[in-house]
């Protein structure tokens, strides 16, 4: 299991407002986290941060996030004490009003796989080399697409994009969408819409392909890619990969011992479906 995060302010922004984190309990359960903050006199990089250090903090004290049922009202009930704290800091904090953040995140455990996402960052699994979006965007455009006032296509370009129509901070109560997911993949992958406004799934996909390089030097060439065509908001990636190329290849040499015991038949056969 590798995991790598990174966080950068691009090459528009003057400062970061998103926090980014994964961390491991003593169970060696996983939690991974992006936030992307909003919000005038830099409130928005306090919105995200609150995120990253209430989640921390109360992961670090559960030694095991139990049952799928009770990770799934742990975070619940997290994101509502996240999005209490926003509020409270708001009134204590008046030049700060209108501020909050999105918030995805992913629990792994040994049993389970759970997204929570409440915003426009994105979550993925990759499995066989494709990545596939798990959480839905809480966007305008993703209403009127769903309406079907609008395409994909047009929705890429239209000057309403950004526009969030749920995020922490945005009102008294708050929903978590949560999204259950089979275990076996390959990797998860979180990240603001820094990222996802720049590449393309199918870019994003190139670079986790590429063998040549570690996990940290594919974090930090999506980055640096993003920044290229354009940059115009802070980057934040989380990733967790469970094989590493070292793990893939002890595998993929176990198994052929295994098979070359066997016919030639079998040994053709099992390296087909191998590959």
């Amino acid at each position: 299991m590798k995991t790598f995060y990174l966080t950068d302010s691009g090459k528009v922004r003057d400062h970061n407002e998103d926090s980014v984190t994964i961390l491991k309990n003593a169970s060696d359960e996983y939690l991974l986290i992006v936030a992307d903050g909003m919000g005038g006199h830099r409130a928005g990089e306090v919105a995200s941060s609150l995120v990253v250090t209430h989640m921390g903090k109360r992961f670090s004290e559960t030694s095991s996030v139990g049952s799928k049922l009770d990770a799934i009202n742990w975070l619940k009930d997290n994101i509502d004490e996240i999005n209490k704290e926003i509020l409270d800091y708001t009134v204590e904090n008046p030049e700060s009003t209108g501020m909050g953040t999105t918030a995805v995140m992913a629990l792994l455990t040994n049993d389970f796989l759970i997204f929570g996402n409440i915003g426009d960052s994105s979550g993925f699994v990759l499995k066989n080399g494709k990545l596939k979006k798990v959480t839905k965007d809480h966007t305008l455009v993703n209403l009127l697409v769903a309406a079907g006032d609008l395409t994909e296509e047009e929705a890429k370009y239209h000057p309403k994009r950004n526009v969030l129509m749920k995020a922490l901070g945005s009102g008294e109560s708050v929903e978590l969408d949560i999204f259950e997911v089979e275990t076996n993949v390959d990797g998860i992958f979180l990240c603001s819409d820094g990222l996802s406004n720049m590449l393309t799934k199918e870019q994003i996909e190139k670079v986790l392909a590429d063998e040549e390089l570690d996990i940290e030097e594919q974090i930090i060439k999506l980055i640096r890619k993003a920044n290229a065509r354009g940059g115009t908001d802070n980057i934040s990636i989380a990733y967790l990969n469970k094989e590493s190329g070292d793990e893939k290849w002890w595998w993929k040499a176990k198994k052929l011992m295994i098979v070359t015991k066997l016919s030639n038949l079998s040994v053709k056969v099992e390296w087909l479906m191998f590959i």
